[in-house]
C-alpha cells in the first residue's frame, strides 16, 4: 500500500462518516467535490473545507487534470491504494457532467465511490449509477466516460 493510496482510503472513510447513505450529516457538497476530494484533490484539512464545485467548474477541473481513456486502458485488477493512478467515471457530456464517481477497486461488484443527490455517499456498480440517473434523462453507454488523472 502506498502513502497516497492510504490517504485516499482515509478520505473515503471521512466522506462516508460525514455524508453516509444511511445518515448524511453533511450533505451540502456536490458529487463532483466528493469524488475529487476522495481522490486527493483540494489541499484542505478536511471535507468541510473542500470547494463545492458546480457542473461548469467540474467540467473545467476535468479538462485541467484528467484525460479521457477507454475502458481497455484500465488495469484489470485496479485497487486505488495499490496504484499511483487515479480514475474518474463521468456520467453525461464531459462539457456538462451530471455525475463524478471515483474508481476504487475493479475486482468488487461496486467499484465506484460517489455521492448520490438524495442518498449520500457510498459504493455502486456502473449499473446502479446508470439507473440512478435514468429519472433525469435516458442514460446509455454513450453517456459513460472514464478519465485518468494527468500530471
Amino acid at each position: 500500500m502506498n502513502l497516497d493510496g492510504l490517504k485516499v482510503l482515509e478520505r473515503i472513510d471521512e466522506v462516508k462518516m460525514m455524508c453516509d447513505r444511511n445518515n448524511p450529516l453533511y450533505e451540502k457538497i456536490s458529487n463532483y467535490s466528493i469524488a475529487l476530494y476522495s481522490l486527493g484533490f483540494f489541499d484542505v484539512p478536511d471535507l468541510m473545507e473542500a470547494d463545492d464545485l458546480d457542473e461548469i467548474e467540474a467540467a473545467d477541473f476535468l479538462k485541467m487534470h484528467f484525460e479521457e481513456v477507454n475502458e481497455f486502458a484500465l488495469p484489470s485488477n485496479y485497487i486505488i491504494n495499490e496504484s499511483n493512478e487515479r480514475y474518474l467515471l463521468v456520467i453525461g457530456d464531459p462539457e456538462f457532467p451530471i455525475h463524478f464517481a471515483a474508481l476504487v477497486n475493479t475486482s468488487t461488484k461496486k467499484p465506484f465511490f460517489s455521492k448520490l443527490q438524495f442518498m449520500g455517499s457510498g459504493f455502486d456498480s456502473l449499473n446502479e449509477l446508470m439507473n440512478e440517473f435514468q429519472i433525469e434523462r435516458k442514460i446509455t453507454m454513450k453517456d459513460i466516460h472514464l478519465f485518468r488523472r494527468i500530471g
